[in-house]
């Protein structure tokens, strides 16, 4: 780890499983450095294994199933800068194994079901951000993995969605009504009745009034602007690329929405539509595109996941910035 930090900067980081959470830690960490940040997982503050879970009749989506109380004292712990015996769940045997030393980072990402879902601990985050699939794009993917990966059939994937939608919608939908950011991910409406859900239209709603972070736009902050890039200077292959900006209403709360449908050909053309965005909190000139480039391999590299996850990296460094720029320096 680098050197103790005068202040620790939470993040929190929610969504159901298989909705993108892991890509989005992969770019946090080649932009702050691995060593600047410790990730935990909240699956670890499970107060019931999968047996006692099984004979309770509940899932590890539900409160009851979870430990909030140890949660919120050990996050409030380590954002107070004090190390923390956290206890550990292994997802391969279901059981919970001894607990593990962490040590307070600069940054702390608190990421899983429920970052957002306990008063306590969401009064503790420092920025927040909440990864929305729409279900058409979740059964697509997760009947890809399943079936391809591990020999699921059609039926059983539907069944397992099925079965946790209800505890879904009651615990984990509704935090994304206090994220300060939500990254949804929907289908596309550039092919009519589109069943491969390859092409994606992602929207990136940015809740307005919050201190030390100003919502990104495209050309004049505030109006609305719907844009069709493509062109000389973009390359697109059907069914193309649409973006849009403007101002909307979200759970209350107002909020600017910028929104790309479709995907990108050629990812080193990216440049151009950065250079249309504005507070992108980037450093230089195309510092986006090039952390796109950085590992095109990533998924949702070449549509609006990907580039929404870097936009909102960048955000969350600003917003570190700004923090710690506030934070009294200790004299040692």
């Amino acid at each position: 780890m680098t050197s103790m930090p005068d202040r620790v900067v939470l993040i929190g980081v929610a969504g159901d499983s298989g909705c993108g959470k892991s890509t989005f830690l992969r770019r946090l960490a080649d932009l702050f450095g691995e060593e600047f940040i410790t990730v935990i997982c909240l699956d670890d503050y499970h107060s019931l294994d999968r047996k006692q879970r099984k004979a309770a009749g509940v899932t590890a989506l539900n409160p009851k199933a979870n430990n909030f109380d140890l949660m919120y004292e050990q996050i409030k712990s380590l954002k107070a800068g004090n190390s923390i015996d956290k206890p550990i769940y292994n997802h391969e045997t279901g059981e919970i194994d001894p607990p593990e030393r962490v040590d307070p980072n600069h940054i702390v990402v608190v990421e899983g079901l429920h970052p957002m879902y306990d008063e306590r601990v969401r009064e503790l985050l420092d920025f927040s951000v909440y990864l929305d699939i729409h279900d058409d794009v979740k059964i697509a993917w997760k009947i890809k993995r399943d079936m391809a990966e591990r020999g699921h059939t059609y039926e059983d994937v539907l069944a397992s969605i099925n079965a946790r939608r209800p505890d879904f919608e009651a615990y984990i939908d509704i935090q994304k009504q206090y994220a300060d950011v939500v990254i949804q991910i929907l289908p596309t409406q550039l092919i009519p009745n589109d069943e491969e859900k390859k092409i994606l239209r992602v929207r990136l709603l940015q809740k307005e009034g919050i201190e030390g972070f100003d919502p990104v736009y495209l050309f004049d902050e505030g109006s609305t602007i719907d844009w069709i890039p493509c062109g000389r200077k973009l390359t697109c292959s059907y069914p193309g690329i649409r973006m849009h900006y403007g101002p909307d209403s979200y759970y209350g709360n107002e909020v600017s929405v910028l929104e790309i449908d479709g995907q990108f050909e050629r990812l080193e053309e990216l440049i151009y539509v950065e250079s249309h965005l504005s507070n992108t909190s980037t450093k230089y000139y195309g510092e986006m595109t090039e952390l796109l480039l950085k590992h095109r391999e990533y998924p949702g590299s070449n549509n609006g996941s990907g580039l929404f996850q870097v936009l909102v990296g960048l955000k969350m460094r600003e917003s570190y910035e700004k923090i710690i720029a506030k934070t009294p320096q200790a004299v040692g």
